[in-house]
């Protein structure tokens, strides 16, 4: 390299590295495509139909609907109701997500026990989950909205005090964390964006689109889910369903997406 003038030394490997951005580009490009022809027919509408019939359907050994269940926006209203979760309810004394809060009301309003309210949660292969189709039609009610998680009293700050120093626990074989993947810009594992969660605009982007249909599975995956699978990659023991754990996550994640929009149910590769 002796006598080759900087400049054109940088010029010269420039030209070399630009066939290879262009492609990377293109691929992504390709892939955003993709997911946008995704947008069209998405199967969570199934899931939302089907949500909406368990939601106005007389079950449990009370034989009640769930349309006198609270979301925090007074009994039975749906609309926007999501876009506000995880909150604090004073009749449960807890901070609920909205998995939690349905379970809830399966238990106070139809009488079903906690575990027959938990059974099956995420579906099996005979058996697609009532939780997620549940799940996918309150969410739905909420598309478009702009989400408002809310620290407005001691147990919301509570959790989201602690949903971040779950963030940012390392641990595990590989010593992964939350934020080894989710809390820097321009982060992606091959042409898979990763956003930053820890503030918008990547919060809301990351946060508002879930629950997901997922097409390499054909399910529906709601928040409790989805952080399990997080578990999963970080190779973690799963969390139990509602813990306290994936509760203060989701309020830290929400928290840090409010002003975002709603766009959930969407469909993921």
């Amino acid at each position: 390299m002796i006598g080759i003038p900087r400049a054109a030394l940088v010029a010269v490997l420039a030209a070399l590295a630009a066939p290879f951005v262009l492609a990377q580009g293109s691929a992504q490009d390709e892939i955003e495509k993709y997911r946008q022809a995704l947008q069209d027919g998405n199967p969570a509408e199934l899931w939302e139909a089907r949500g909406e019939g368990l939601w106005k359907t007389a079950r449990g050994p009370k034989k009640a609907t769930l349309e006198a269940c609270d979301l925090g926006k007074g009994p039975g209203v749906v609309k926007g109701a999501y876009a506000e979760m995880p909150r604090y309810f004073a009749d449960a004394n807890r901070v609920m997500d909205l998995e939690t809060r349905l379970v809830w009301c399966m238990v106070t309003l139809q009488g079903f026990p906690e575990a027959d309210a938990k059974r099956n949660v995420f579906g099996s292969p005979d058996r697609k989950s009532d939780m997620e189709a549940l799940v996918a039609f309150v969410t739905a009610e909420s598309k478009g909205v702009t989400m408002n998680v809310r620290l407005d009293n001691a147990a919301m700050k509570e959790a989201y005090a602690l949903g971040e120093k779950i963030f940012f626990f390392r641990g595990g074989p590989h010593d992964f964390s939350c934020a080894t993947c989710h809390a820097e810009d321009g982060k992606r594992i091959r042409l898979q964006d990763l956003p930053n969660l820890t503030k918008n605009p990547g919060a809301g982007i990351g946060f508002g689109a879930w629950p997901a249909y997922r097409v390499s599975n054909g399910q529906m995956w709601g928040m409790q889910l989805r952080l399990n699978d997080c578990y999963r990659q970080q190779r973690f023991p799963y969390p139990g369903f509602g813990s306290d754990a994936t509760i203060a996550l989701g309020v830290y994640l929400g928290v840090n997406g409010k002003g975002g929009t709603s766009t959930a149910p969407t469909i993921k590769r």
